[in-house]
């Protein structure tokens, strides 16, 4: 893990306070930030690659609404086959990169008859 933290400090000095994971059909919202710095997950030792169609397998790093964030366009899954501290690696590599708030996104279904489609839940812990 820290060795992927290097590589994405090599490569740019954006100090991330915000992460982001971008879930199914969420990719897009990449548009919005600002001076975007792209590291495809390819490109970095010891960083797993994406398997799920639709999941562009990298990390965005940049702006915004004046907060530095780093944002995954795409992610791992368990049910690919993936180990636990394989879906949990990019987590741990934000964390060391600095970010204190963490956003999760994902297309979600509800069994609740008053939510509709494009409805925003907010999860609590």
């Amino acid at each position: 893990m820290q060795r992927i933290i290097e590589q994405i400090r090599e490569l740019t000095d954006f100090k991330p306070r915000v992460g982001i994971i971008l879930g199914s059909g969420w990719s897009e919202a990449v548009s919005q930030i600002e001076k975007p710095v792209i590291i495809e997950y390819s490109s970095l030792d010891g960083m797993p690659t994406c398997g799920v169609k639709g999941h562009a397998g990298r990390f965005v790093l940049g702006n915004l609404s004046g907060t530095d964030v780093i944002a995954m366009q795409g992610r791992f899954h368990l049910y690919e086959g993936r180990k636990p501290s394989e879906t949990v690696l990019p987590l741990e590599v934000m964390k060391g990169l600095g970010i204190d708030k963490l956003i999760v996104t994902n297309a979600a279904g509800g069994i609740n008859k008053k939510f509709r489609v494009g409805d925003i839940m907010v999860i609590d812990h």
